[in-house]
């Protein structure tokens, strides 16, 4: 094994904020539509769209950042491995068998992971960004009888975004679950928490050692000659 500085700073703070950003997003939602009481409804309204444009602000700085870093290439999805990846999850974990792709700091992602981190970029969270924006601006500003966006129902959009929600949250708590799956149960977290983490190394006869090897063999034919 060997220590790599895996995750950049601005990408563990993006995380993290992020996380916090859904939670919070995802309790004052719940408290908006009467599952939870804690904040009170007005609150609740009032710090969901605080959060909504903080998280607004995060994905801009984010999608900034993947393309000047190129860390974009990480969540292209793969076919490759993927079954094996799946039944390793399934089954192959419980079994203590061998992870089936191995991890660098080219591809972080296995194929299960970037395959969902892609459905997440490119369909969740737009889905969500765009029908929390609706309704944010739903006949908005009224003054003088002027109205942003006529819609004529909020329903769809409602349900569009509830759908989401949903969505995100069972991506957490599946998160949650898979953090622990790395080389020790808090491995993984305290890579997102430093930036470094022990990532198996290809242990190919180096250089030096072939170098050495041959001046030995140099030395004892030269010393079987005398």
């Amino acid at each position: 094994m060997k220590k790599a500085y895996v995750y950049k700073a601005f990408e563990r703070f993006w995380h993290w904020m992020q996380a916090i950003l859904i939670l919070f997003l995802a309790f004052t939602g719940f408290e908006i539509h009467g599952s939870v009481s804690f904040f009170g409804f007005k609150n609740a309204v009032k710090y969901h769209n605080i959060a909504a444009v903080l998280f607004l602000i995060l994905i801009v700085f984010a999608i900034f950042w993947h393309f000047t870093t190129g860390e974009w290439k990480q969540y292209i999805p793969t076919y490759k491995n993927i079954k094996a990846q799946a039944n390793y999850y399934v089954f192959g974990i419980f079994r203590n068998e061998p992870h089936p792709t191995k991890k660098t700091v080219l591809s972080k992602l296995n194929p299960l992971q970037k395959l969902v981190y892609f459905g997440l970029k490119v369909l969740v969270i737009p889905v969500m960004v765009l029908s929390g924006l609706l309704y944010m601006f739903y006949r908005y500003p009224q003054a003088n009888g002027v109205e942003g966006l006529n819609i004529g129902s909020v329903k769809v959009i409602a349900l569009l975004h509830t759908a989401g929600a949903f969505l995100l949250v069972a991506f957490i708590i599946a998160h949650l679950y898979l953090i622990t799956t790395g080389t020790t149960i808090t491995s993984n977290l305290k890579a997102m928490l430093t930036g470094y983490e022990d990532l198996e190394e290809d242990e190919p006869k180096s250089e030096p050692e072939k170098k050495g090897s041959e001046k030995e063999m140099a030395e004892e034919v030269s010393n079987n000659e005398f």
